[in-house]
């Protein structure tokens, strides 16, 4: 039986859901912030998934910091949006997600730094 991971899950649930309002900002001719808001949030799950194969603990650490730090960017352009309403939407759900991803990943940043 595998094992689920939640931070896993949940970023890679959370960079599909970007995947999809990506389209929505560039249909709607939104190139600059969508494009670094694509690229920081599905970064998010490829330093989680590298994480997981981390060879040291320090190794580990890393890349969970790594992973949290490109959660709090993509936490930016998602304020920028919203704010900015250069496209008018809705974006409280993804800000509401990634402020979990990066509650969970600030929680286990810690826990491993203290384990070293």
């Amino acid at each position: 039986m595998v094992k689920r991971n939640l931070v896993q899950d949940k970023s890679f649930e959370f960079a599909l859901s970007i995947i999809q309002l990506y389209k929505i900002l560039v249909a709607q001719r939104e190139y600059v912030i969508s494009k670094q808001l694509l690229r920081s949030a599905t970064s998010i799950g490829a330093n989680i998934e590298e994480a997981s194969a981390a060879s040291t603990k320090k190794d580990f650490a890393y890349k969970m910091s790594i992973s949290s730090k490109e959660a709090r960017e993509t936490r930016y352009c998602l304020k920028l949006l919203d704010r900015s309403q250069i496209i008018e939407l809705d974006y409280s759900e993804y800000l509401a997600n990634v402020t979990e991803i990066i509650r969970i990943l600030t929680a286990i940043v810690k826990t491993s730094q203290k384990h070293l």
